[in-house]
């Protein structure tokens, strides 16, 4: 049995979870319109390298602050079927598919927030999800995160963790599927990495190390 870990956002999906579900809130009323502009600049930095995810995750749970746990978590159910569902890749979903066939274990992993990720995981039939943790306190959120945070080198140190706790479970090898520098670490660590409608960089990075490179279209 294979272990294949997937990125979501631009891998999976062919846009930003984390921005479609902002745009979601917004235009169901339930988030101030100026967030989508504040996200989007905080968005460049993360292209620069130079993005402080505590600030980001701050900013994109700040409309979920004091909801009920069940609240948002319908809402989640709705935001899926319409807004991701339409924007899985066809070839992510036949890899994942490819993958099942095998015998492997199939996870999402993604710096966005586990509220989000999890459930995303589930409706595409994975086995598990890494996503950054989000606190619930009394069955409300706090608006804040928890744990190590799954970006660049978290993600290593998350899946780690993971790893030691699948028992019954002795991955022969690891894949790892991604479009974005920021998974580099992740990408490296693995035995067989496919680097998906990468940017320059990464496509240089990728020809450097031998890596697969993957053109996905919706």
């Amino acid at each position: 049995m294979d272990l294949a870990v997937f990125d979501l956002d631009e891998t999976v999906i062919c846009e930003d979870s984390t921005g479609l579900w902002l745009r979601w809130l917004v235009s169901q009323g339930f988030a101030r319109e100026t967030l989508l502009a504040e996200k989007q600049a905080l968005m460049t930095h993360y292209y620069a390298g130079t993005l402080a995810m505590e600030n980001y995750m701050a900013l994109t749970l700040s409309p979920l602050t004091g909801l009920a746990a069940p609240t948002v978590a319908s809402w989640v159910r709705r935001w899926i079927q319409r807004d991701i569902l339409p924007r899985v890749y066809p070839d992510a979903r036949d890899r994942i598919q490819w993958h099942q066939q095998r015998g492997d274990k199939v996870v999402i992993c993604s710096a966005s927030g586990e509220h989000l990720v999890t459930p995303i995981a589930e409706r595409l039939g994975a086995h598990g999800a890494l996503a950054t943790g989000v606190e619930v306190v009394n069955d409300r959120y706090s608006g804040l995160t928890y744990g190590t945070l799954t970006y660049k080198e978290g993600n290593v140190s998350r899946l780690t963790d993971w790893r030691a706790l699948q028992h019954e479970n002795a991955f022969h090898q690891t894949w790892a599927y991604s479009d974005s520098m920021s998974d580099l670490p992740l990408l490296a660590q693995a035995d067989h990495a496919l680097v998906i409608n990468p940017n320059r960089q990464l496509h240089q990075e990728a020809l450097a190390r031998g890596w697969e490179v993957c053109r996905w279209a919706r």
